[in-house]
């Protein structure tokens, strides 16, 4: 008979079988992670092109890992993927960049090896790109971005005065922003300036932060917008008036950012335009907003200020290049005569509005908005109407209503000028 083979001989220890369970386990949890990754496809893909920069928006179901790196002659920006497989989503990328992006000429996506997709962007001129992840929030998951900055950032007031002394170098316009360029009223004809005055205007959201959504639909990023270049064109009737909007196109803009856009032309106002939300649709009414260092006026202004503090993170800020200096700006002792001319301006629009729309709350009301610490630049916010009422919506989005509003900001601000036309800085003309 023959002997057993050694195998056969000898007995497994506890200890030897608890190891070998252990590997098992461990290897079919790696081959089960493997697949999960594998099988999430990405969400969504986005492109939003803007003379600032340009963002790419890959969303998936998981958090991804992206490596990146630079190449010259010609300008290119690779990016690799890693944990998943090339999918039509994300091959819908190469459709989706325009002719005119200021800084993409196209972009190549392959499957570089198992596991591993490979984005390689041909660039128009040298960029800063930045690279980051955004965790899941609001009605996003994971976010993937990638933020292309010129290299050569342009002279902001260069800039300006080029677009306030050359009309046929802006961007066209839709006939109804076109009609809005109109000659102001005589109110607005008597109005004597010593120096230039620059106004900033503020459209809220924009780009993956869309504001509020009515139920019909309507963005509020895109109201906003509208009423923005409106109120542009009819300032820019104004003797010695020039007004820069801190974004031109459906893009996002931090809100420190905007701040910082009105501070480097050295602005005289800062305007910043919303169109109000709230969770019962009978809310209604038009409302203008201040700076308070001493806490909100009421707690539906306090409710405000924190939701619209909040569009950082609808929006996608990259937390690590968030720009330091703001803080310490914050800081100056001249915020509490900013605030004392914010309130003046905010009372002269209020009651232009109330001219036009129910007053949502009869006075300013003041609250901690980011977006209105800049503290040597008179900064209000005006919520237009509430995008979540139906009646309002449809104002909101009315061509008649965009005009009206523009108006009363027009006639609001320039009652404030006429009353206060030398303010606090000088500036060069």
């Amino acid at each position: 008979m023959p002997e057993p083979s050694s195998f056969q001989s000898k007995s497994v220890t506890p200890i030897a079988r608890r190891t070998v369970l252990k590997a098992g386990a461990t290897l079919l949890l790696s081959l089960l992670t493997q697949g999960v990754a594998n099988a999430a496809q990405f969400v969504a893909v986005r492109v939003w092109p803007a003379p600032d920069y340009t963002r790419i928006t890959l969303e998936h179901e998981i958090k991804l890992k992206a490596t990146h790196f630079l190449i010259k002659d010609p300008n290119r920006l690779v990016v690799d993927i890693e944990g998943v497989d090339l999918d039509a989503q994300l091959k819908s990328l190469i459709a989706k960049i325009e002719s005119n992006d200021p800084y993409i000429a196209q972009v190549r996506v392959a499957q570089n090896r198992p596991g591993v997709v490979r984005l390689v962007f041909d660039l128009k001129e040298e960029i800063r790109p930045q690279v980051f992840t955004l965790e899941p929030v609001g009605e996003y998951r994971h976010r993937l971005i990638f933020d292309l900055y010129p290299q050569n950032v342009p002279d902001p007031i260069a800039e300006l005065l080029e677009k306030k002394y050359n009309p046929s170098r802006t961007e066209d316009r839709s006939k109804e922003d076109r009609e809005a360029n109109k000659t102001p009223g005589n109110e607005e004809k008597d109005l004597q300036l010593s120096r230039v005055i620059t106004i900033a205007i503020d459209p809220g959201h924009g780009g993956e932060d869309p504001g509020a959504v009515g139920k019909g639909g309507s963005y509020e990023k895109n109201v906003v917008l509208s009423i923005g270049r409106r109120l542009k064109a009819k300032l820019e009737q104004l003797p010695n008036v020039r007004v820069m909007l801190t974004r031109d196109g459906d893009y996002f803009v931090p809100l420190h950012v905007r701040v910082q856009k009105a501070r480097k032309v050295q602005a005289d106002l800062f305007i910043s335009i919303h169109a109000d939300a709230f969770i019962e649709p009978t809310a209604r009414g038009s409302s203008v907003f201040a700076l308070s260092e001493k806490g909100a006026s009421s707690t539906a202004a306090r409710w405000l200020a924190n939701k619209e503090n909040a569009a950082d993170l609808i929006g996608g800020i990259n937390i690590k290049s968030k720009h330091q200096h703001l803080a310490s700006v914050l800081l100056d002792l001249s915020t509490t005569a900013q605030i004392y001319d914010s309130l003046k301006l905010a009372k002269s629009v209020l009651g232009e509005i109330g001219n036009i729309n129910r007053l949502h709350k009869a006075q300013v009301e003041q609250a901690g908005f980011a977006v209105l610490k800049a503290p040597d630049i008179p900064s209000i916010l005006v919520e237009t109407a509430f995008i979540s009422n139906p009646e309002e919506e449809a104002k909101l989005t009315d061509n008649t209503y965009q005009d009206q509003m523009a108006d009363a900001l027009t006639s609001g601000i320039t009652k404030y000028l006429s009353k206060n036309p030398t303010l606090s800085r000088n500036k060069l003309t």
